[in-house]
């Protein structure tokens, strides 16, 4: 973010509304690389992280006269970005099934709660060469709503309220999707350590 720019001051807000192009310019250059880095993040390739950047950036401009500057820009943005990415997802075709609650409890946890698998040794993880390689994958893996939640509390560190508000999901459902989501990435990174896929 740029030192001569408070995004977040009222004053900032009114110049974008009216479409001032230095505070265009400034928001444009202190988040589109974010929105593309994000875009990757959520198993875009490169053509497709762009496409999804720059709808972001034509939804944000269509809709800033409906910011009421309660949360940050950067927060406003990414909740952008996250609907964009389900667009484009169901764009594609894509189609994610729902995994009912229960079998993934019955499937990876005993009757006392403990679980099924056994863990694989840190050592051998961090001592195998293509460790991001591996995360890379796995991420990509994962349902596109699982990644995003994923990538909002862990990589981006939102907190939960804001992710809620983002994904346009109830708390409740957040830990469900941050629950399928580690136990998933735990599962695949175990196997490609071990050699199983």
């Amino acid at each position: 973010m740029s030192s001569t720019h408070d995004f977040q001051s009222p004053e900032f807000l009114r110049r974008l509304k009216e479409r001032d192009k230095e505070a265009i310019e400034a928001v444009v250059r202190a988040y589109t690389k974010q929105l593309y880095n994000a875009s990757l993040g959520l198993g875009f390739n490169d053509q497709e992280a762009h496409e999804v950047s720059q709808n972001t950036w034509l939804a944000f401009f269509k809709s800033i006269e409906n910011f009421k500057g309660n949360s940050h820009i950067r927060t406003f943005l990414f909740g952008i970005l996250y609907n964009k990415a389900r667009e484009q997802r169901r764009e594609t075709a894509k189609v994610f099934d729902r995994e009912p609650i229960d079998t993934i409890m019955e499937e990876r946890f005993k009757d006392n709660g403990a679980w099924k698998g056994e863990f694989c040794d840190p050592e051998i993880f961090y001592g195998h060469g293509q460790r991001l390689e591996i995360i890379e994958r796995c991420l990509s893996l994962l349902k596109v709503n699982q990644r995003m939640a994923f990538f909002l509390k862990e990589v981006e560190g939102h907190v939960s309220e804001e992710i809620c508000n983002i994904l346009e999901v109830s708390n409740t459902n957040l830990g469900v999707l941050l629950f399928r989501a580690k136990n998933k990435l735990r599962e695949c990174i175990e196997r490609k350590v071990k050699g199983e896929e």
